[in-house]
């Protein structure tokens, strides 16, 4: 039901005023704007987050203090489906490049395309009669675009509901920063952990300031940097408590070669190319594990507050 779920708040969206989005029709599917051509909202990044995740997680924001890191509100994320949330759903493992068009996409359209390793490994897959995902990218898409994504996922465009926002607008920054849970998941997962042993999960991380419209590589830098110095993302797993030691000190950012500066200096090393930058780099700052078998809770990684200054006051 999840892309069903994302399918029917992306319908619903443009008609609550507290979300401020636009809809539009391309090529008989229903787009919705969250942040191209309209400022968009906290409200509608909570929307967002939610679409991403297939409404198969709670997301709200929350007071909450990172050691006077220029904020005292962050985004919260919690589920007690996290593999179908995050990886079956929020990960943005679809590259949509059609032509000059290319965008991340996310949300339960993945589990419909059925294309990605992940996906396969997990058995995560659907075939429903209605398709919602979300596009990260600074336009609304072209006719070619949703033919394709219809396409890919085995629908008529007319099925199709996607929603899109920058990840520097308002929107954007706030689905962004909800990814907290997810990038653990996808760690231990590239660890080789069984993610099926995980069982609920929360995360929160700070809310980053939106950079300016221009500066689309500092809205990028400052919503990862709220994950990998400020992310603090708590499972419950079952499991063999081996398997806790033996992989947790690797899950937090801290493992990566690449940690210790603001993510865009690391992103303009590697050319803004995303997939040279240390994969182990994307992750929370602090993961605590509690093993419903053992009893035993586990902290691993820290906090890096004057790296979120630097990012956040820049």
């Amino acid at each position: 039901m999840h892309n069903h779920a994302a399918h029917s708040l992306c319908l619903t969206s443009a008609a609550d005023p507290r979300i401020r989005a636009v809809s539009h029709t391309v090529r008989s599917a229903t787009v919705v704007d969250f942040g191209v051509g309209t400022p968009g909202s906290l409200e509608a990044g909570l929307l967002l987050s939610r679409i991403c995740l297939g409404d198969a997680a709670e997301v709200s924001i929350v007071a909450e203090s990172f050691d006077l890191c220029s904020t005292d509100l962050a985004v919260l994320v919690r589920t007690d489906h996290p593999v179908l949330a995050c990886l079956g759903s929020q990960y943005a493992g679809w590259p949509v490049a059609v032509g000059e068009f290319f965008a991340m996409g996310s949300g339960p359209m993945r589990m419909a395309r059925g294309r990605e390793d992940v996906l396969d490994h997990l058995g995560l897959a659907e075939s429903p009669e209605v398709v919602g995902g979300v596009l990260e990218c600074n336009e609304i898409p072209p006719p070619m675009v949703i033919d394709h994504i219809a396409e890919q996922c085995g629908v008529e465009t007319k099925q199709l509901a996607i929603a899109v926002a920058p990840c520097g607008s308002i929107a954007g920054t706030v689905q962004v920063i909800a990814r907290s849970v997810e990038t653990a998941l996808h760690k231990l997962h590239a660890l080789s952990f069984d993610v099926r042993a995980i069982i609920s999960a929360a995360g929160v991380a700070p809310l980053a300031p939106p950079a300016k419209p221009s500066d689309a590589i500092g809205g990028i830098g400052r919503t990862n940097d709220s994950i990998l110095y400020g992310g603090r993302v708590t499972l419950w797993v079952d499991c063999d408590q081996e398997a806790v030691d033996e992989v947790g000190p690797s899950v937090p950012s801290g493992s990566s070669k690449d940690h210790g500066r603001p993510f865009a200096s690391v992103f303009k090393e590697y050319d803004f190319d995303f997939y040279r930058v240390d994969p182990l780099l994307f992750s929370p700052a602090v993961v605590t594990i509690i093993n419903r078998r053992s009893g035993i809770s586990r902290r691993f990684g820290e906090i890096q507050s004057e790296i979120l200054r630097q990012s956040f006051l820049s």
